[in-house]
């Protein structure tokens, strides 16, 4: 139910999902093999997979740090959008890539949560896009030494909260890995 006119497709968003990203993130494994398999169902479906890399002076462009974790390999025809913000949107060609897919519908997966995915988020709902949380498919790493709740309780609370965003013409919700229908992926 995107406000954006003519993008009846939906997409999977992989947010850095870097090794410097994912050193020292909450339940990495699991939530590794979730967003494994999120790609792998998507590709399977031919749903675009779009992939968002980090560059900041922790995650230096080409460095070991910077680059994804192993454990995903991005397809040669699949984008790559580079960012220096939080939000995914900003400052990148990420919407002129969703567009050229007719993309208004975004699953999204990856870290970190409270900072990029939560940013990333916000900004495909004001931007008009459908934007589903795969619950179990993001992490953050451990910020509790300097004020931060756990990490479990970071994710629980962003969960939580995501699944009760509205806004006219949009819908917003949350799904676990196992129940992804990249056709209708939104459940409030």
């Amino acid at each position: 139910m995107t406000t954006l006119p003519d993008r009846p497709r939906t997409a999977l968003l992989v947010v850095d999902v870097q090794n410097g990203v994912m050193k020292e993130a909450h339940d990495r494994a699991a939530v590794l093999a979730n967003i494994v398999a999120l790609v792998e169902k998507a590709r399977e479906g031919g749903v675009p997979v779009v992939w968002v890399q980090h560059t900041s002076d922790e995650l230096p462009h080409g460095s070991a740090v910077w680059e994804y974790v192993p454990e995903l390999v991005r397809g040669e025809a699949e984008p790559l959008v580079h960012k220096e913000y939080g939000d995914s949107f900003e400052d990148t060609d990420l919407e002129p890539v969703l567009s050229s897919l007719g993309v208004g519908r975004l699953v999204v997966a990856g870290a970190q949560t409270d900072a990029c995915i939560r940013s990333t988020l916000h900004g495909a709902f004001t931007r008009g896009y459908d934007a589903t949380l795969v619950t179990d498919a993001h992490t953050t790493e451990d910020l509790s030494a300097y004020g931060a709740p756990a990490p479990g309780e970071v994710i629980a609370h962003t969960n939580l909260y995501w699944s009760f965003q509205t806004a006219p013409g949009r819908t917003a919700g949350t799904v676990k890995t196992a129940e992804v229908d990249f056709g209708v992926t939104a459940s409030a």
